[in-house]
């Protein structure tokens, strides 16, 4: 199988904190991942160690065929990504915001054209992004994730903040990227219906451990034998979690 980012035992350690613990992911060329977990599960520091932006306590990680830290600015150039909301300059437009991120990536300026196209805002993008509504902000922060199309995409919450309106908007937009230019997508939510909705394969993080990876119908498979409800994606991620903080809680009292 075509693998797009694998990663093998990445932990991550805050002094004697461990966030992340021995997490092997294998993602799928072309597909779109869902990352689950609670708060503080890990999936966050899991995104920033893809992205540079923390180093590893141990393991290692492949994105595209390349291994960081040797290929880390190679890996960069390949990754478009979206953590947390995205910020921007007030008072230059949108097109102006995504113009300074095309120069320092070095692109070209038709990329800036290309990326207001795909989010939807075209007709908007000569406007001041102060007057930009929240749902217009998320979808300015992801045509700075795709400026270039990347082919590689982490997304860390997305919808967050917006209304359902807004919601239906970003999913259909992700749902539809990897058909539109055969991009991979890590995507993190607490929005479990909407990544029921989009989500070829799931990782399921709980305390920094991995407690599921495969696809949704795995998933039910893997419900259905643990004596789960197995109807919906909130259901059975629920149901491993807490059986998961019921072990940790047993082994605790040994």
């Amino acid at each position: 199988m075509d693998y797009m980012i694998t990663t093998k035992q990445l932990t991550k350690k805050y002094k004697s904190f461990v966030a992340v613990n021995n997490v092997s992911l294998n993602i799928r060329k072309g597909s779109i991942y869902g990352f689950l977990g609670p708060n503080g599960a890990g999936k966050s520091t899991t995104m920033k160690m893809l992205l540079g932006l923390t180093a590893p306590t141990k393991g290692s990680f492949t994105i595209d065929g390349k291994q960081f830290p040797d290929d880390r600015l190679s890996i960069l150039r390949e990754v478009g990504s979206f953590i947390e909301s995205p910020s921007f300059y007030a008072n230059l437009t949108g097109k102006e915001n995504l113009d300074i991120i095309r120069r320092i990536l070095g692109l070209p300026k038709s990329s800036v054209t290309d990326a207001l196209e795909l989010v939807g805002l075209s007709e908007f993008g000569g406007r001041l992004a102060k007057k930009y509504s929240l749902g217009m902000k998320q979808r300015l922060g992801l045509a700075g994730a795709l400026l270039g199309r990347p082919p590689i995409l982490i997304l860390d919450e997305p919808t967050n903040g917006l209304d359902p309106s807004g919601i239906h908007e970003i999913r259909n937009l992700i749902k539809s990227l990897p058909g539109l230019y055969d991009c991979t997508v890590l995507i993190s939510s607490h929005m479990l219906s909407e990544i029921e909705l989009m989500a070829d394969d799931i990782g399921i993080l709980n305390h920094g451990h991995l407690l599921f990876e495969g696809s949704l119908e795995e998933l039910q498979q893997n419900a259905l034998q643990s004596g789960f409800a197995a109807d919906h994606l909130e259901d059975m991620f629920l149901s491993m979690v807490e059986q998961d903080n019921a072990a940790r809680k047993r082994r605790a009292k040994l």
